[in-house]
C-alpha cells in the first residue's frame, strides 16, 4: 500500500517536470552562496563503468520553489519542488522543507551507484568539509542540532496539549492540562531562533526525519 501511495506520488512529480532551454551551468561563485544552492550528482553503471554527470540548482527568495537539473553542464529540465527527475537508469527525488532541500534521493532501476555532494565553494560545501576534516566536531554539533529540535518539538507539544484543554468542552470531560513549564516570551523566542538554526544545520547535511524536523517539514 505504502509503496503503491509513494509511486504514485513520484509518478506526479514526473508529470510536473519541465523541459529545460539548454542553457550552460554558470561557475558557482562566492557571492551564490546569497542567490541559489548547487550539488553535484555522479551515476555510474556497474555494467558499463560509464560516470554521468547532472547538476541540481535551487534559487533562494522565490515565489515557488523550484529546481532546474543540468546533464552534464547543460540544462535540461525543471520542475517545482518537491520534484522527480527521469534520469540515467532511474530517477532522481528532491524533497524540501521551510528552510531549503533536505533530501536528494536515487532511486535506481539497475546496479548504479549515486553520488551528491555540494558544491565546495557553498556553505553546504564548507558544512561538508567541516564534517570529512572534523569528523568528532561534526557530529558534536549534529547530536546538538537534534536536541535542541527535540526540546522544540516538547515545547511545541505542552503548548498544544494547553490550549486543547482550554476548550470548555474538553476541560469538562477530560481535564485541564497545565505545561510543567513557564517560560517567558523571549524564552520561547530564543530557543524559536535555536531551532532554526538547528534545522538549517540538519538541512546542510542532507538530513531529515519526519519526527526530528517536524517544526520546519512542510
Amino acid at each position: 500500500m505504502f509503496q503503491f501511495i509513494r509511486q504514485r506520488k513520484r509518478r506526479k512529480k514526473l508529470e510536473q517536470v519541465k523541459a529545460g532551454d539548454g542553457h550552460l551551468l554558470q561557475k558557482y561563485q562566492l557571492w551564490s552562496i546569497f542567490t541559489h544552492s548547487l550539488f553535484h550528482i555522479k551515476i555510474t553503471n556497474h555494467t558499463s563503468g560509464k560516470t554521468t554527470s547532472y547538476a541540481i540548482k535551487s534559487k533562494y527568495f522565490v515565489e515557488k520553489p523550484r529546481v532546474d537539473l543540468y546533464h552534464e553542464n547543460k540544462h535540461v529540465a525543471y520542475s517545482k519542488l518537491p520534484a522527480a527527475f527521469p534520469v540515467e537508469n532511474g530517477v532522481i527525488e528532491i524533497t524540501n522543507n521551510s528552510t531549503g532541500i533536505n533530501g536528494i534521493h536515487y532511486i535506481r532501476a539497475s546496479e548504479d551507484t549515486f553520488t551528491v555532494s555540494p558544491d565546495r565553494r557553498s556553505i553546504r560545501g564548507f558544512r561538508m568539509w567541516v564534517h570529512r576534516r572534523f569528523p568528532t566536531l561534526s557530529a558534536f554539533i549534529g547530536m546538538i542540532a537534534i536536541i535542541i529540535l527535540l526540546i522544540s518539538i516538547a515545547l511545541s507539544i505542552s503548548q498544544v496539549l494547553e490550549s486543547i484543554s482550554a476548550i470548555p468542552w474538553v476541560s469538562e470531560n477530560v481535564g485541564v492540562f497545565e505545561s510543567p513549564l513557564e517560560l517567558s516570551v523571549w524564552t520561547y523566542f530564543a530557543i524559536g531562533i535555536a531551532a532554526a538554526i538547528a534545522g538549517t544545520e540538519r538541512v546542510l547535511m542532507l538530513k531529515n526525519h519526519w519526527l526530528i524536523d517536524m517544526e520546519s517539514t512542510h
